[in-house]
């Protein structure tokens, strides 16, 4: 009786598993499709790690300069927005707080996106070339793009500011890459990022500024992840497997390596699958058990209760051969129909 308790336990959760879908669609209110994941396994394997949902609903993004608070998520056009806490802010006036520059890991498929500013405060000009960029430029068109527009349209216009910058306390200057942000830090006191979004109006008031850092992203588009997509095939989540990353379709039934209708290819030509095994003491006998079970969880039937003392079912006993070291032994095989 006892026996037939944790039978029915373990296939109860062993159902409602893999019913249940492993990847969550949503943080907060934002939502995580591909390539993202927040589980491990799901998503595309470039991005794992990358993004993590907080216990209260907050998505975030890992960087090496630390976690940032993501704002949006954009498929369509693909970008997310992060805030860096550390940056400058209205309420900060003229005082110029001591910052860390924010930077990607260069392994992933982000980049900085073309449409952020950045406005550097205070920048020590035995280094940088602050000046106005239009005058400076006709002077000096080769060294155009190493300077720091002191004449910057948002540095006489801080969205959100009822004040304006003045003189060349700051300066608008588009990094090409993290480690010209780094240097520019090296020799000023604070900065922030500006982006311009898109609001759809009729040029030119199609773009408005707003503080933030926009970070572009890939998304790695392949055959077996469209297929696995298609509704027509059962409508699964492009994931991966969380040893070797290769691609793997997770669906209700359980996880595939094309998609969710494809059984035939799940089984890849084997009637058994081990896929659980549980271990307990009763009444001081080292119960343990290993259960081979098919995709189809619910179409199991009993074998044979196998011990090291003997088979109940002498002729469906070859699972037992082999396996010692153990008082009992479970076995169940896939039904053909």
């Amino acid at each position: 009786m006892l026996l037939l308790i944790l039978i029915h336990s373990l296939l109860l959760s062993l159902t409602t598993r893999a019913q249940s879908t492993p990847c969550r669609t949503s943080c907060g209110d934002i939502p995580i499709e591909y390539p993202f994941g927040i589980d491990d396994g799901c998503g595309s394997p470039y991005y794992r790690y990358i993004l993590v949902c907080s216990d209260s609903g907050k998505l975030q993004v890992r960087t090496p300069s630390g976690r940032y608070h993501v704002h949006n998520v954009s498929y369509a056009d693909p970008h997310i927005l992060v805030t860096d806490p550390f940056m400058w802010n209205c309420d900060d006036g003229e005082n110029y707080r001591p910052t860390r520059p924010f930077s990607l890991d260069t392994s992933t498929r982000f980049k900085l996106s073309p449409q952020n500013e950045y406005l550097f405060f205070n920048c020590s000009e035995d280094h940088v070339i602050v000046k106005p960029k239009p005058i400076f430029c006709e002077r000096f068109p080769e060294r155009c793009d190493s300077s720091c527009d002191s004449g910057s349209y948002l540095c006489r216009h801080m969205p959100g500011c009822s004040f304006a910058m003045t003189g060349s306390s700051c300066c608008s200057y588009s990094p090409r890459s993290i480690e010209s942000l780094r240097l520019m830090l090296k020799y000023c006191t604070s900065y922030t990022s500006v982006y311009w979004r898109n609001v759809g109006a009729p040029q030119p008031h199609d773009q408005v500024p707003e503080y933030g850092i926009r970070i572009d992203f890939d998304i790695p588009v392949t055959t077996r992840c469209l297929q696995c997509q298609d509704p027509s095939k059962g409508g699964g989540t492009c994931g991966f497997d969380t040893q070797t990353q290769s691609f793997m379709c997770l669906c209700k039934e359980g996880n595939f390596t094309t998609h969710c209708k494809d059984y035939d290819a799940a089984r890849h030509n084997r009637k058994v699958h081990v896929i659980a095994g549980d271990k307990n003491e009763v009444n001081g006998v080292n119960l343990s058990m290993i259960v081979f079970v098919s995709r189809k969880l619910g179409s199991c039937m009993l074998v044979a209760v196998c011990s090291k003392f003997g088979c109940r079912d002498s002729e469906r006993c070859f699972s037992c051969r082999g396996i010692w070291n153990w008082s009992w032994y479970l076995v169940l095989e896939e039904s053909e129909s």
